[in-house]
């Protein structure tokens, strides 16, 4: 069946309409996240001192995603940052699905394991996970299935694998309170439309998102990751020994999110070295804290942090558009600003 989306971040009414009669797809039987040592979140009190989810390893062979074209074949030292990006902010008509785009519904949950592959122009009501190099996924929306695993997410890019995936959309389906968007190795997310999961993409190493717009995510006043309390709402969240990471000329939009924890989440834990991050012209709202840098462990200090030529909005709990810890150094902080005035924001905050 083919149908045709109304505009950028949905589809015709047809779509909606079987996607309530749906839920015979089964759920593929992936690993829920491997146990391990989770990276502290920050909740709204702005104090990173709670324990945030277990993650996936994001070891083995990876690739830097540079480009919303191709991936180099192996990660570099530094990724090269452009110089600050123009155009129109992202939002509902510039990202997702292009208006007009004919989709074909796709029921049940997808695994693409065939290097170089290319996925595009599908409605799939399932869960999508990547598991070989190269696969592009594009002009498309992914929305997840009925009872997601505690934990788990509604696109995965294995470690190992690498994607480029653009101008799609990830709505879930069945919101849940161990439900993330994207967990992501070794990719480029271009474009994106991200909205109703708990944490909007989960950055590993060598990612790069890229004009894309992540907001109104899913909150849930019990969350089992967080000993029964609410989420901790991320649009993106970079743990521990995670490097290499890009977010450019991005909307991550926290501001309708109750209680959300951060727009950007960092965590360096575990004695493993976070760095090589890059945050540069975006517009970013909303948290206990927008931009909340922790160093909860690991070498000391916490450097190679990149936070360039934002525009921040007024809706953070606290007033505080980037928090560092005291063991955290940012390598840059220059030309951020708030968005309504364009003056410069404050000086970070800084405690543990």
């Amino acid at each position: 069946m083919r149908l045709v989306p109304g505009g950028r971040i949905g589809v015709a009414l047809g779509v909606v309409a079987l996607a309530l009669v749906l839920g015979t797809a089964t759920f593929l039987a992936w690993p829920s996240r491997p146990s391990g040592s989770g990276g502290p979140d920050a909740g709204a009190t702005g104090d990173p001192t709670t324990s945030d989810r277990a993650t996936p390893t994001s070891g083995g062979p990876s690739a830097s995603a540079t480009s919303p074209s191709a991936l180099a074949t192996s990660p570099p030292t530094t990724l090269a940052v452009p110089p600050r990006a123009t155009g129109p902010k992202p939002g509902p008509g510039n990202t997702g699905v292009p208006a007009g785009t004919a989709l074909t519904v796709v029921n049940g949950d997808q695994t693409y394991s065939t290097p170089g592959q290319v996925v595009a122009g599908l409605d799939i009501h399932g869960f999508v996970k990547v598991t070989a190099r190269n696969v592009t996924i594009r002009d498309s929306v992914i929305r997840g299935g009925p009872n997601p695993k505690c934990n788990s997410s509604v696109l995965w890019i294995a470690a190992g694998a690498s994607a480029t995936v653009t101008d799609t959309e990830i709505a879930p389906s069945n919101a849940n309170a161990c439900l993330d968007g994207v967990w992501a190795t070794s990719a480029t997310l271009a474009r994106m439309n991200i909205h109703g999961a708990v944490d909007g993409v989960k950055a590993y190493d060598n990612v790069t998102i890229v004009d894309s717009y992540i907001h109104d995510l899913a909150y849930f006043t019990s969350d089992p990751n967080q000993n029964g309390g609410p989420t901790h709402n991320d649009a993106v969240q970079t743990y521990e020994g995670n490097q290499h990471i890009v977010m450019r000329h991005d909307t991550f939009d926290l501001s309708t999110t109750p209680h959300a924890n951060a727009a950007y989440q960092l965590t360096q834990d575990g004695g493993k070295v976070a760095t090589d991050i890059h945050i540069d012209s975006n517009w970013l709202d909303g948290g206990g804290c927008t931009l909340n840098f922790a160093h909860k462990g690991g070498p000391t200090p916490m450097t190679g942090i990149y936070v360039t030529n934002n525009r921040f909005g007024r809706h953070s709990v606290y007033n505080c558009p980037i928090l560092i810890s005291t063991q955290t150094v940012l390598s840059q902080n220059a030309g951020n600003v708030w968005d309504d005035t364009g003056a410069p924001i404050p000086k970070p905050q800084q405690h543990d």
